[in-house]
């Protein structure tokens, strides 16, 4: 039974490395999933919820126009043709840094959170970077008091740095931006 469940929950996980293959529904989903996300007070990007479509949309245009096989690629997941979340990595051209990547924006939707597929997502975008683009290291920012330090640690990062008080939210809530190293992948 436990086995039948597992199997059961693991989401399709699919990497897109164009514009032109994200079709206008999955468009929709992504943005959807940001401003969910956000809403609730995920750190994906927007620091001051609540979000909309006008806030949203523009970034995510954006971000989709930058995705390019050799230095950007989005990978999501999806319990059938419900988009789960999502996650962006990015590579630097310039050939002093060319060896490593850095993760972005991932996001797990509210409603399929405690599922596993942000690690899945995060252990996926892992093997992408090593295997295909031939990276040896990933750094991230994360916002700190938010137990992200934890999440990632359990997948192999580590903390590398602090910028204290880098974050403030409210005049009562600054927060610490946390650097994060997977290394070697």
């Amino acid at each position: 039974m436990l086995l039948r469940m597992k199997q059961k929950i693991m989401p399709t996980l699919t990497q897109i490395t164009g514009t032109h293959e994200v079709p206008s529904d999955l468009r929709r989903q992504l943005v959807d999933c940001w401003i969910a996300v956000t809403n609730a007070g995920g750190a994906a990007g927007f620091p001051f919820p609540p979000v909309h479509d006008d806030d949203v949309a523009p970034v995510a245009d954006e971000l989709l126009s930058h995705l390019d096989p050799s230095r950007s690629r989005l990978i999501i997941a999806r319990f059938g043709e419900a988009l789960a979340g999502w996650v962006v990595l990015k590579s630097d051209p310039f050939r002093l840094v060319a060896h490593w990547g850095t993760v972005h924006h991932l996001q797990t939707h509210p409603g399929f959170r405690s599922l596993g597929v942000g690690s899945a997502l995060m252990r996926e975008l892992r093997t992408v970077a090593r295997d295909e683009l031939g990276l040896e290291q990933l750094r991230l920012t994360a916002r700190g008091r938010e137990g992200l330090e934890d999440f990632y640690g359990r997948l192999g990062w580590r903390e590398v740095g602090r910028w204290p008080s880098a974050l403030r939210f409210a005049p009562d809530d600054t927060r610490d931006e946390v650097l994060m190293l997977l290394d070697p992948l």
